[in-house]
């Protein structure tokens, strides 16, 4: 991809993640996450990262929240990782879901707190291999393909935003640092089942969104020869 183009879809799509988190309402998690899919798909691992990063970031400077950090750490990295798989790299992003998975369940709390609230992202787990074995195909203008193929990477990428905030909330400890949310364990249990609810419901937009708005995208940007397997 010419550096240009990249330069300009980079931009295009910062401006995006940004819009997105200036006009949500809802659920807990900004609209920024509606385009995570989308962003790493076309832009790839590397340019998505950086898109999703100046988009959260620039966002949350000119409209701070307590949590900002949640965001700007996860909504890039979830880009990243959609990017991967798009590209059939499924082994880095395996990696990630084991260690921070892992740190999860060592840790006491997530002992505690109960299995039924990240079934989606150990479901994810498990569709790691599957999204980046269908995405070999991906750039083909075949839409029965491509919109399981999307919607593979997009149910992988929601959940990896989720399962970051989850690794920064518990295992890394940044509860601790809201005291007024969760001033005990109690406190982050009421607080953890009650997203995890919003969280399923999340999950199934981001799918059903990504379906419908990024494969009629994906098909035209392929035929238009923008998209390219080893530009990143």
């Amino acid at each position: 991809m010419r550096k240009s183009l990249q330069l300009s879809l980079t931009a295009v799509f910062a401006a995006l993640h940004t819009v997105l988190y200036f006009i949500s309402f809802g659920l807990w998690r900004n609209w920024g996450i509606y385009l995570e899919a989308i962003e790493g798909i076309i832009l790839g691992p590397r340019i998505g990262f950086l898109a999703a990063l100046l988009g959260s970031s620039i966002a949350r400077m000119v409209k701070p929240d307590a949590f900002w950090m949640f965001g700007i750490i996860a909504e890039p990295v979830a880009v990243l990782m959609a990017g991967l798989l798009a590209r059939a790299k499924w082994k880095p992003v395996l990696a990630a879901y084991v260690i921070m998975l892992s740190a999860y369940f060592i840790h006491p709390f997530g002992r505690a707190l109960p299995v039924w609230t990240i079934l989606d992202v150990l479901f994810a787990l498990f569709l790691v291999y599957p999204a980046a074995r269908f995405s070999k195909k991906l750039f083909k203008t075949d839409i029965k393909h491509l919109s399981m193929t999307v919607g593979f990477i997009s149910f992988v990428c929601i959940a990896t935003d989720s399962l970051i905030r989850i690794f920064l909330l518990v295992p890394c400890g940044l509860y601790s640092l809201f005291p007024e949310f969760f001033p005990s364990f109690d406190g982050l249990y009421l607080v953890f089942v009650g997203a995890a609810v919003d969280s399923y419901i999340e999950d199934a937009i981001v799918v059903i969104v990504s379906v419908l708005a990024g494969v009629p995208l994906l098909a035209s940007v392929v035929k238009l020869k923008i998209l390219e397997r080893k530009y990143d």
